[in-house]
């Protein structure tokens, strides 16, 4: 019989040396031949910081940011023009409207929502709640500027609706005495900026995803439902109201940028609640 006697493991000829440094000048440990490997590092373009690899791609904020801002500031200006220049758009909205007028009660209680008396004290309620909220949670010097800032915002909708509604002087619908100064709507921009900017207020201190999303459904049927009644009763064509919508986008945006900035800037500040040890 053979020697039986344990002995270690004998190199054959022909295998692959695995497991030692430097097999046939590849310098790996792992590697059997001199290829070189599927990813080498040596062959990767070195990152902006000087480290090797590859970036990989991140969707960036400016495109976001044109989408959010650019894309309604692009229609508003294109309907403005197309109002001011009295061009096909407006005999396919003036067509619109004559299909769409039929006054009512309840068309006349929708367009309601977008009075002043009844939108502003909306938001009223979400700014004392917000800052109420903001002072209590984060315990900051800045617990007022959410709220600030948003009444700022509903401050600046009428300087900003009245030099448009001089500057393009457009006459209202049949359904109204005649006058003009009717583009872009008021009473839009009114309930989109209250209910938009409570709605941006509010959702932060949601805890509750079904909550949040309540509040956002609740603000958009509220804001269709003010332009559709707009519409429905006659007080407005239907591009003042897609117009109104358009440029308050692009003001919420602003304001959503902002809020969120400040919240950022208002954790990072935020002194930790745990105590030592006693």
């Amino acid at each position: 019989m053979g020697d039986i006697r344990a002995r270690p493991p004998q190199l054959r000829p022909g295998r692959a040396l695995a497991h030692t440094t430097g097999a046939s000048g590849s310098g790996s440990p792992h590697r059997s031949d001199s290829r070189p490997p599927q990813t080498p590092r040596g062959a990767r373009p070195s990152g902006p910081d000087g480290r090797l690899g590859t970036t990989p791609p991140v969707p960036g904020r400016p495109t976001s940011l044109s989408l959010l801002l650019g894309l309604p500031a692009l229609l508003f200006a294109l309907i403005t023009w197309q109002v001011m220049a009295d061009g096909p758009l407006v005999d396919l909205d003036e067509a619109a409207s004559r299909a769409l007028i039929h006054p009512d009660r309840f068309a006349e209680l929708l367009a309601d929502l977008g009075n002043v008396q009844v939108a502003v004290p909306v938001l009223a309620v979400a700014l004392v709640y917000a800052a109420w909220r903001t002072r209590r949670g984060a315990g900051t010097d800045h617990w007022w500027l959410p709220a600030t800032a948003a009444a700022v915002l509903m401050a600046l909708v009428p300087a900003l609706i009245v030099p448009l509604k001089e500057l393009t002087d457009r006459p209202g619908t049949p359904a109204v005495p005649p006058a003009t100064g009717y583009y872009p709507s008021g009473h839009t921009a009114t309930a989109a900026i209250a209910y938009g900017a409570a709605t941006l207020l509010l959702l932060p201190r949601l805890s509750s995803t079904y909550a949040r999303r309540a509040v956002l459904v609740g603000c958009a049927v509220l804001n269709l439902g003010v332009g559709f009644g707009l519409v429905r009763r006659g007080y407005h064509w239907p591009l003042d109201v897609v117009a109104s919508w358009c440029l308050c986008a692009v003001l919420l945006g602003l304001l959503w940028l902002f809020l969120s900035r400040s919240s950022r800037r208002t954790s990072a500040g935020t002194p930790s609640r745990r105590t030592g040890p006693s």
